[in-house]
């Protein structure tokens, strides 16, 4: 494969990718809590004439083979996660929890531990304080257990069973558990709000928590700039096509040329 096709097919891939992830962060950007996510290209470890000399020693291959082969040499996509919290909405529930600042709830699921920011907690049927998907919430002390469906939460998480008991200083049942990961970077998602993480988690000092009740965090989404971004990688990636059509067509030419003149 020549060169210039080469490095055209890296970009439109490279350009399919963005998109995807700007089509999610825009079907996400009403969803609650939800972070979106970035891409960027990684340093690769071949040039263009290696990538085109990959390409060239596929041919013999299957094509369902030539497909899984292509997608492990392509360069490799840096897909992040940006932390920052979004806007906060009043929803007036008792059982809905923002957080305005860093950190996240921790969850327990079959699989272990996970971690959100989405806030719209319930109470199940056996006095648990649930994710919308009944995942149990964790506090310091393992899963919450409330007697009434309308606690007072604080602004660091702890939990007392009604507003009256904060006001006699009554112990709080239980602190929900807010954590940050060491690295973000190292975060992946699970769906439905859940991530993960290959690193370690540390949980959050009082004065760094900050706990609003009775509300929702927005999504980080700004969907003018993803539309604007949604654009400019379309227009990129039309503009790699027409490249790759083009140098095609004077390749063709010139092959044609040459046997005019043999």
């Amino acid at each position: 494969m020549q060169e210039v096709l080469a490095l055209a097919l890296q970009s439109m891939h490279t350009d399919m990718q963005k998109i995807d992830r700007v089509g999610s962060n825009l079907a996400n950007a009403l969803t609650a809590g939800y972070q979106r996510e970035t891409i960027a290209s990684q340093p690769v470890g071949f040039s263009a004439q290696a990538f085109s000399a990959v390409i060239d020693g596929m041919q013999a291959q299957p094509a369902g083979a030539r497909t899984a082969a292509l997608a492990m040499r392509m360069p490799s996509l840096l897909v992040q996660t940006d932390v920052r919290p979004g806007t906060v909405r009043s929803t007036g529930q008792s059982l809905d929890v923002a957080l305005a600042g860093p950190g996240y709830f921790e969850v327990m699921t079959e699989a272990g531990p996970a971690y959100t920011r989405q806030g719209a907690f319930q109470v199940d049927a056996r006095g648990r304080l649930v994710t919308a998907q009944g995942l149990p919430v964790m506090g310091n002390g393992g899963e919450i257990v409330l007697n009434g469906d309308r606690p007072f939460i604080d602004s660091v998480g702890n939990v007392f069973e009604s507003r009256t008991g904060v006001a006699d200083s009554t112990t709080p049942v239980a602190q929900i558990k807010v954590l940050q990961p060491e690295d973000t970077k190292a975060m992946r998602r699970l769906g439905d709000g859940l991530f993960s993480a290959d690193g370690s988690f540390t949980a959050l000092k009082d004065s760094d928590i900050q706990i609003r009740q009775g509300f929702l965090e927005n999504s980080n989404v700004n969907s003018m700039q993803e539309m604007v971004q949604l654009m400019q990688t379309m227009r990129h990636f039309e503009s790699m096509q027409k490249i790759a059509v083009g140098y095609d067509d004077m390749t063709g030419q010139a092959v044609r040329k040459l046997g005019e003149l043999s």
